[in-house]
C-alpha cells in the first residue's frame, strides 16, 4: 500500500505544497488583522479593562509578535535538523493551542500568554512555509507561488476586516470570541493536506538522503517520471553539486562574520534580514493593528465608520495583492521595492501635512480628514503591490541551500521583532507626536530606495542554485551598474555555470553512481526542479 505522503505526483503534488504554504500563511494574515476589531469591542473592554491603558494595549497586540520572534528563532537554530515539513506540524500545533486559549480567555495572563503561544507557532511557520514552496518550485513559477502564499495573508487580512465589521452589530462576547474562533478553520484545511505532502528534496540532499530526494524531484516533475529522466538527473546534480561546493567552502563562524568565504553568508542573510526591516518599518503592522483606533482618535470617525473604512481599505489591500502576483515574475523584485518606497513616503507625507493642517484649521478637519483616509488607502496599495510579498519571495531564494531555512527564519525573526517594536510604541507614538509619526514614517520609507538601488541584486528568474553565483562571480557589496545582478532576465553566465557545475558533477563519485545507475551518461541542461 502506497503511504499517503507518496501518492501525489506533479500538478497536484505541488498544489498540495502550495496549500500548505497558502492556507499557513493565511492564517498569519487573519491573525495580524483579528486583534485591531477585538481591541475596540466593547465587551472586550469589559472584561480587560487594563487595555484601555495604552501600554497594556500595545503589550496585549505586540506580544504575539514577540511570541514569533522565538518560534523564528527556534526555526533559525534547529529548522534543518526538524525538516520543512516537521517544522509545519509543530508551528501548527501551536498556533491550534493559542488560537484556543484565546478563545476562552477571561484573564488578561491567559489572554497574553496564549498570543504569545500562538505567535510562536506563526514565527514557525512564516519561517519555513516560504522556503519549503521555494525549493519545491520551478524558476518561472517560484515568484508567482511563494507570493501566493502572501497573497493567502493579504486575504485572510480583508476577510477578519469585513468579520470585525459584521460583528460589530452583534453584541456581547461574540463580538470578539467569534472571530477568535474562526481561525481554527485554517488548521482543518493544512493538517489534512500535510498527510499528501512529502519532504523538500533539497532538505533530503542536504542530509544526504540522495534516493528519497531523487524520487520527490521526479513526482515534482511528473506522473510517472522516473528517477532516470535527464531532467531530474540534472536538476539532482545541480543541487548536490552547489552544496559541495558550499560544504567545501565551509569555514569557522569567525570567517564567516568577517565575510572571508566566497558565498558570503553574512551578507546574504542580511539582506535577506534588511527586506523584512523595511517591510515592518515602512509602519504596515502600525496600520494594520490600529487602523480602527487610528480613524476613530486621529480623525475623529465613529466607531461604525471606522471598522467601515478598514474593511474597504482591506478590499484595496487584496486587489493590490492580486497585481503584484501578476508583477513580481514579470517586472522582478527590486523595481518593485524601489517603486513602494518612493510611493508609500509619499503617503506618509500627505497624511502628515493634512493632519497637520487639520489641527491649524478646524473647520476644514472634515475635508483633509477625508484626504488623510484616502492616504491611508493608497499606502496600502503601494504596499500590496511591493513590500508586502517581496521580502517574502526575496528571503526564500536569497540564501545558500546549507543556510535557505537559517536565512529565512533570521529574516522571519527581524520581521517579528520589528514588528513588536513597531506595534507596541504605535499607540504611544500617535498620542504623542500626532502628524509628526508619520512624518517618520515617510522619511523611513524614502531612504530605503538608495539601499535597494546600491545594495539588492535581482533575483528573479534566477534558479536558487544561481544565488551562489551572483556572490562568487560578483564579490563586490554595489550591485548598480552591474547588468547582470540588476536585470530581470536570466544572464548567461548564470546558465554557463548551471551546465558547468552539472559537467562536474557528472564526473563526480555521487554523478557515476546516479549515470551509471541508469545506464546512461547522456544529460543536458534543464530549468531546475
Amino acid at each position: 500500500m502506497v503511504a499517503l505522503n507518496q501518492r501525489l505526483s506533479g500538478v497536484k503534488l505541488l498544489i498540495a505544497i502550495t496549500i500548505t504554504n497558502a492556507v499557513s500563511l493565511g492564517w498569519f494574515g487573519y491573525d495580524q488583522g483579528v486583534f485591531s476589531g477585538v481591541l475596540v469591542s466593547a465587551d472586550f473592554k469589559k472584561h480587560f479593562p487594563q487595555t484601555l491603558n495604552s501600554n497594556i494595549s500595545g503589550i496585549t497586540s505586540s506580544c504575539f509578535s514577540l511570541g514569533a520572534f522565538v518560534g523564528a528563532i527556534t526555526a533559525f537554530t534547529f529548522g534543518d535538523k526538524f525538516g520543512r515539513r516537521k517544522s509545519i506540524i509543530i508551528g501548527m500545533t501551536c498556533n491550534i493551542v493559542g488560537a484556543v486559549l484565546q478563545i476562552s480567555s477571561f484573564q488578561l495572563p491567559q489572554l497574553i500568554i496564549g498570543r504569545v503561544i500562538n505567535g510562536y507557532g506563526m514565527g514557525m511557520l512564516s519561517s519555513v512555509c516560504p522556503v519549503f514552496q521555494a525549493e519545491c518550485s520551478k524558476s518561472s513559477v517560484r515568484g508567482k507561488l511563494v507570493a501566493l502564499g502572501s497573497w493567502c495573508n493579504t486575504a485572510a487580512f480583508c476577510l477578519v476586516s469585513w468579520i470585525n465589521f459584521g460583528i460589530y452589530f452583534q453584541g456581547g462576547p461574540l463580538q470578539w470570541r467569534l472571530p477568535l474562533a474562526i481561525q481554527l478553520i485554517f488548521p482543518l484545511i493544512v493538517v489534512p493536506t500535510l498527510f499528501f505532502v512529502p519532504e523538500s528534496p533539497r532538505w533530503l540532499v542536504l542530509q544526504d538522503r540522495h534516493e528519497e530526494a531523487l524520487a520527490i524531484l521526479a513526482r515534482l516533475e511528473g506522473p510517472n517520471v522516473s528517477i532516470h529522466d535527464p531532467a531530474v538527473t540534472a536538476a539532482f546534480l545541480n543541487i548536490s553539486q552547489t552544496l559541495a561546493a558550499e560544504r567545501k567552502d565551509q569555514m569557522p563562524i569567525k570567517d564567516v562574520l568577517l565575510c572571508r568565504d566566497q558565498t558570503q553568508t553574512l551578507r546574504r542573510l542580511i539582506l535577506s534580514c534588511g527586506t523584512q526591516l523595511m517591510q515592518q518599518f515602512s509602519g504596515v503592522n502600525a496600520l494594520g493593528y490600529y487602523l480602527p483606533t487610528l480613524l476613530e482618535t486621529s480623525l475623529g470617525y465613529s466607531e461604525e465608520k471606522a471598522r467601515l473604512f478598514t474593511a474597504i481599505n482591506s478590499v484595496v489591500y487584496l486587489f493590490s495583492a492580486c497585481i503584484c502576483l501578476l508583477l513580481i515574475d514579470k517586472v522582478g523584485r527590486r523595481k518593485l521595492m524601489l517603486y513602494g518606497s518612493t510611493c508609500m513616503g509619499s503617503t506618509y507625507l500627505i497624511s502628515a501635512i493634512t493632519l497637520l493642517e487639520a489641527k491649524r484649521h478646524p473647520d476644514q478637519a472634515n475635508t483633509l480628514g477625508k484626504v488623510t483616509t484616502s492616504m491611508f488607502f493608497l499606502y496600502y496599495f503601494t504596499y500590496g503591490t511591493s513590500f508586502a510579498k517581496v521580502p517574502w519571495v526575496f528571503n526564500s531564494e536569497i540564501n545558500s541551500l546549507s543556510w535557505r531555512t537559517r536565512g529565512a527564519a533570521a529574516a522571519t525573526a527581524t520581521n517579528w521583532i520589528c514588528s513588536f517594536a513597531v506595534t507596541q510604541f504605535t499607540a504611544t507614538g500617535v498620542k504623542r507626536l500626532g502628524w509628526g509619526f508619520y512624518l517618520i514614517f515617510a522619511v523611513i520609507c524614502w531612504a530605503y530606495f538608495p539601499i535597494v538601488f546600491c545594495l539588492y541584486p535581482e533575483t528573479s528568474r534566477r534558479t536558487l542554485e544561481d544565488m551562489d553565483t551572483i556572490f562568487i562571480n560578483y564579490p563586490s557589496l554595489i550591485v548598480c551598474g552591474k547588468s547582470a545582478l540588476t536585470d530581470r532576465k536570466r544572464p548567461q553566465i548564470f546558465i554557463d555555470k548551471e551546465n558547468e557545475r552539472i559537467a562536474a558533477a557528472e564526473a563526480s563519485e555521487l554523478g557515476r553512481e546516479v549515470l551509471d545507475s541508469k545506464g546512461n551518461t547522456d544529460s543536458k541542461h534543464v530549468e531546475e526542479a
